[in-house]
């Protein structure tokens, strides 16, 4: 296994058991047996490092690929929600502790910021994917794409935190199901 790789797979257990807030690079370098150096000339800092957990070491959007124009819209959604929902539900215990801390919160955000992250993005990506569905004539003329990504994206976020809330960190992935639901709720009135 590459050094890389090592980190990755620390950092995603610390970052999950520990949360983003409590969690330390030194923590990390060390479980991941690199020094704190080598952990930054691969990752630069803390929040790339989280970001790169949260690509490619929790369940989520890069496991999807839904093109505008393919397939039905309400199954693409369903898709696209269900892969959110597992992201939730994995990163709500990494990033929960932040909202607690103001000054720590201000400088993830920066950082977020700084490297093109943030929880904003999945609600952009939601509504320039219906945008497109749109100029394609497969979502209704006047159709808010804003809002019906905001309403999705909410609602897939509100699902898993209720998930967690009342099973904790072990609850089970939501069901397929459940997007389906959430995704109906939402593509019936764009069409």
């Amino acid at each position: 296994m590459s050094t890389r790789e090592r980190i990755l797979d620390a950092a995603a257990e610390i970052l999950r058991t520990r949360g983003v807030a409590q969690a330390t690079t030194k923590e990390i370098a060390q479980a991941s047996k690199v020094s704190e150096p080598t952990l930054y000339k691969y990752f630069g800092d803390k929040e790339r490092l989280l970001l790169t957990v949260l690509e490619e070491r929790v369940p989520g959007l890069s496991r999807v690929s839904v093109r505008p124009g393919t397939g039905d819209v309400e199954d693409n959604l369903t898709e696209l929600a269900h892969a959110v929902l597992d992201f939730y539900q994995a990163s709500i215990p990494m990033l929960g502790a932040l909202l607690a801390d103001p000054q720590r919160m201000a400088a993830h955000r920066e950082a977020m910021s700084r490297h093109g992250g943030g929880p904003e993005k999945a609600v952009t990506g939601f509504a320039a994917y219906l945008r497109v569905e749109q100029e394609l004539g497969r979502v209704a003329p006047d159709a808010d794409p804003d809002a019906s990504a905001s309403l999705l994206i909410g609602a897939c976020f509100q699902e898993a935190f209720l998930r967690y809330y009342a099973e904790g960190p072990n609850a089970p992935a939501a069901p397929r199901s459940c997007a389906a639901a959430l995704a109906r709720a939402v593509v019936r009135p764009l069409m």
